[in-house]
């Protein structure tokens, strides 16, 4: 049976190869790697607070990647940022886990690279943990981060 190829599909399939190109030369694990939403991270609210999606359960330990805005960083040479839904102006980390937002991610860098401008539109990939966390280089309280990560403008 023949494939009828429309415009639209056409658009679409170029345009999501052109998103992709803003990262590193496209490899086969890149290709596969899962994607992450802001709106999936978390699944139900019981009187524990927010839930993990089983999305991220089942994600948890592999590479993901997920779009967002970083938040800007406390000090230049961080080798971490904060993955925000919307553009953010303060540091979220000034709560404790109990009233962490539903709406960030930590990222932590694998190798420096340079912080970006808080309103540019970015995507992380790196390994998906989950559960609270306190840094101890920091004393931040983190319940989602990518390790081993980097970025690249959207």
């Amino acid at each position: 049976m023949s494939r009828l190829i429309t415009r639209r599909s056409c658009l679409a399939g170029l345009s999501a190869g052109f998103a992709g190109s803003a990262l590193a030369p496209m490899s086969p694990a890149h290709a596969a790697t899962p994607e992450l939403s802001f709106n999936e991270l978390y699944g139900s609210f019981s009187a524990l607070g927010l839930e993990f999606s089983d999305k991220v359960k089942t994600l948890t330990g592999q590479r993901v990647g997920i779009e967002g805005f970083m938040a800007p960083p406390l000090k230049a040479e961080a080798t971490f940022f904060v993955l925000t839904e919307i553009p953010m102006a303060l540091c979220p980390f000034c709560s404790t886990d109990a009233d962490w937002p539903d709406n960030i991610l930590v990222v932590y860098l694998d190798r420096k690279q340079t912080f970006t401008d808080p309103n540019q539109r970015i995507e992380a990939r790196g390994l998906l943990e989950r559960g609270s966390w306190t840094d101890p280089d920091t004393g931040f309280v983190s319940q989602l981060r990518l390790r081993e990560a980097r970025f690249a403008k959207v």
